[in-house]
């Protein structure tokens, strides 16, 4: 194998690992912002209900039963 041949692979390798990162990038960062406007939501909708984040995605009876457990008001904890 000549030093072409090696040189070639070794080019091609990174050029696919750097397409790979680029990718990667651009899926993290769309990730971030969707959370980011995932939480806006969720606040916002606390503001207008009432209602907390825990409530609004189904998990208010686990909140709930931490709140009376804190307040004593069950005769047990879990």
């Amino acid at each position: 194998m000549d030093n072409s041949a090696s040189n070639s692979k070794l080019f091609q390798a990174r050029a696919e690992q750097m397409t790979h990162m680029e990718q990667l990038r651009k899926v993290e960062r769309f990730n971030g912002r969707a959370a980011m406007v995932g939480i806006v939501i969720g606040v916002v909708v606390e503001g207008l209900t009432g209602f907390g984040i825990a409530h609004q995605i189904g998990l208010g009876a686990l909140v709930d039963g931490y709140a009376a457990c804190r307040a004593q008001f069950l005769p047990f904890c879990f």
